[in-house]
């Protein structure tokens, strides 16, 4: 298997950096409080039709996809009461779900339901039980709560990352759920929990077929783990880091590298501070560009064909994400952004097709 891809993040799950417009006249920071601040009509509106249009043909995606030859990994992006804290998560600076034995039958249920209703489908390449599931050492690296603030701190307490054995058993139970009901030739997809290497035990001890390990790699970061912001000090990094973990992994189950993207401080002219944002309290209003274009694609070309070299020691990729709804022309704080978008990112030569 060797999968070459790309997320339609912000579809189904907010996420309100992709569209601030959404959020227009709220003070909300995600999904979960953006209905308690609009009217119930104009919220119906709105989502009605970011919906309908943000994604068009996929209406149908399944038909969509076996029409065109193309696979479907339904990621499940959310868990009740956050599986992470982030603002991907539903709900910023609570991560309390694991803590939660119901909500975590809940979430047993819905995979389950999935299975029973896709598993059969020609389009459907396999299940993500679980999108990145926070645990100890990125809660502490990233300082969630203070990245992410909670609206309501009543609410976020008792917050805590999620452990390496709830995972594993989470893993198992999921597997057991989602397995029964896919085709043989259907995929259960794991995220690592930013722990790449800490799998190869588990694995040897289960009886699993057809499984496969995600892990997101970001540039941005790399940045504060040490990695230069130049384009030598990212292609040193991909090198020596995603490339060689991704290798050793490989070795005993397949990887793919479910979320990347060319994104990077050294082409927005300024330290992101690991990707932050005018959301994150970060301001970049007075940042202007400081390359021609030829210099940026340049830029992004390097680095595009390094991770995708790095990816090819493992069994593929997905890129985040297919679409992006920001201003990174007329907005400062956005200069840089756009290239999370796939489409603009093949459009302006940034992204080498055929990679």
């Amino acid at each position: 298997m060797y999968v070459k891809g790309v997320n339609l993040g912000n579809w189904l799950v907010l996420e309100k950096w992709m569209s601030p417009g959404l959020f227009a006249g709220t003070t909300a920071e995600d999904e979960y409080y953006l209905p308690a601040q609009l009217s119930p009509k104009v919220y119906e509106a709105r989502i009605k039709t970011h919906r309908s249009e943000y994604i068009t043909e996929l209406d149908r995606a399944f038909a969509w996809a076996e029409k065109y030859g193309m696979k479907i990994l339904i990621d499940l992006h959310t868990a009740p009461m956050s599986q992470n804290g982030f603002d991907n998560g539903g709900l910023s600076g609570v991560c309390r779900w694991a803590q939660l034995p119901e909500e975590v039958e809940f979430e047993l249920n819905v995979l389950e339901k999935l299975a029973e209703r896709y598993g059969k489908r020609e389009g459907l390449l396999g299940i993500t039980p679980i999108n990145e599931p926070c645990t100890e050492r990125t809660w502490e690296m990233l300082g969630v709560q203070r990245r992410y603030p909670p609206a309501d701190p009543k609410l976020a307490e008792g917050s805590a990352p999620i452990t390496m054995d709830f995972l594993k058993e989470f893993y198992k139970n999921a597997y057991a759920r989602i397995r029964k009901h896919l085709d043989e030739d259907k995929y259960v997809v794991f995220h690592d929990g930013f722990e790449l290497k800490a799998w190869k035990d588990f694995f040897a001890e289960q009886d699993f077929r057809n499984i496969v390990l995600d892990t997101h790699m970001y540039l941005m970061v790399a940045e504060p783990d040490g990695c230069e912001q130049t384009v030598e000090g990212y292609r040193k990094y991909i090198e020596e880091h995603f490339a060689k973990d991704i290798a050793e992994v490989q070795e005993y189950v397949d990887v793919i590298c479910g979320e990347w993207c060319l994104f990077n401080s050294y082409a927005v002219g300024t330290d992101t501070k690991g990707g932050q944002t005018v959301l994150n309290g970060m301001d970049f209003s007075e940042n202007k560009e400081t390359m021609d274009a030829e210099a940026k694609k340049q830029i992004y070309l390097q680095i595009a064909e390094a991770q995708l070299d790095a990816w090819k020691r493992g069994s593929g990729y997905f890129y985040w994400s297919y679409k992006l709804l920001l201003d990174t022309v007329n907005e400062p704080n956005w200069i840089g952004w756009d290239c999370w978008d796939l489409g603009k990112s093949a459009a302006m030569g940034w992204f080498p097709m055929g990679g």
